[in-house]
């Protein structure tokens, strides 16, 4: 066979052959002896799986469930029908009043000072730690010698005890012994009465409340304003854009998210701060929220559990109303990047 002769031969065996075929399963034969593939799909097969998936999902979420149901659920309707008792606490007997509880409280001379109190209250430290958490944040997000300890040193109040935190903060205020009384001496002023005068008191208690939950706002900004893209930043000193400038037109609607969030969750804890109020003014002289009135009806000298539980029903609904209108109204005004 000449060279032309072979050649011919190998394009024409080229040009006949099959084209490559995609890659099959092999044949495997069954107990049955019918041909089937190894890749075949029998449609109970994925019934089994699908309910072994169910089965698995409910085995891990039944513990949460019970333990949510048991106690946060329970107490929230047992609270609900204790509301509409007037007993005692410590009594064997009760008596239905239905709605009494709650038309007492909102007729009583102390409902709007209870109300007015715990307004003042969230609005002042809710307000005041997001503000002083966001310039803290902002300082400590530049390059700064020690900025770490700095860092760890303004989140560290947010982790300690609120019963010693009262404490503390209770001798600083002493207007006898007090750490502030002492530096107002050395002005020749005299220490006001911060544990008498219930208008102090509640600004005592706001400065205090404040100085503990700032660190958490402050933590919090911090890592969002880290999270703000450095190209963006550049962008808008390349424009010529001030400092003052750049944070209110290009970082402050990137914090949308962020205040939302910080919004929701420091109006929540807000509304039902306790610990603080208990130590620094146990008889919650000028700082009387509705959280606190709550406590002082059924284990302070009334002893009255039902009108306590109507006043706790009153503050579930108002973190109810305030939770859903900040759902629905403020979550619409945040652009998530």
């Amino acid at each position: 066979m000449t060279a032309i002769d072979a050649h011919t031969s190998t394009d024409t065996r080229v040009a006949t052959s099959s084209p490559p075929q995609p890659f099959a399963p092999e044949p495997v034969a069954g107990r049955a002896g019918i041909l089937h593939t190894r890749r075949e799909h029998h449609p109970h097969h994925g019934g089994r799986a699908s309910l072994r998936e169910k089965l698995l999902f409910v085995a891990f979420i039944a513990p949460n469930v019970v333990l949510i149901a048991v106690f946060v659920y329970r107490p929230i309707i047992m609270n609900i029908y204790y509301s509409l008792l007037d007993w005692t606490l410590g009594s064997s007997t009760a008596t239905f009043v239905g709605l009494g509880n709650y038309l007492e409280f909102f007729t009583s001379k102390d409902a709007p000072s209870v109300l007015g109190t715990t307004a003042v209250f969230t609005i002042a430290t809710v307000g005041g730690a997001m503000a002083i958490g966001l310039m803290l944040a902002t300082v400590l997000n530049r390059r700064l010698h020690g900025r770490n300890v700095a860092r760890a040193t303004v989140f560290a109040p947010y982790v300690l005890s609120g019963v010693g935190v009262g404490l503390v903060w209770s001798f600083i205020f002493d207007p006898t012994i007090g750490v502030v009384a002492a530096i107002l001496r050395k002005f020749s002023i005299a220490s006001p009465q911060w544990f008498l005068d219930p208008k102090l008191s509640l600004v005592m208690v706001v400065l205090v409340y404040v100085w503990k939950n700032l660190g958490y706002c402050a933590v919090i900004y911090l890592a969002a304003l880290q999270a703000v893209p450095r190209d963006v930043l550049e962008a808008a000193a390349l424009d010529g854009a001030s400092r003052m400038r750049t944070f209110w037109s290009v970082i402050w609607p990137l914090l949308g998210p962020t205040n939302f969030f910080l919004l929701l969750t420091t109006l929540l804890g807000s509304l039902q701060a306790f610990d603080i109020i208990r130590i620094m003014t146990p008889m919650g002289q000028g700082t009387t929220t509705l959280m606190y009135a709550s406590y002082l009806q059924a284990f302070g000298s009334y002893n009255r559990a039902g009108y306590s539980a109507a006043i706790s029903t009153v503050l579930l609904v108002v973190l109810i109303i305030l939770t859903l209108v900040q759902m629905r109204l403020l979550e619409r005004r945040v652009h998530y990047a």
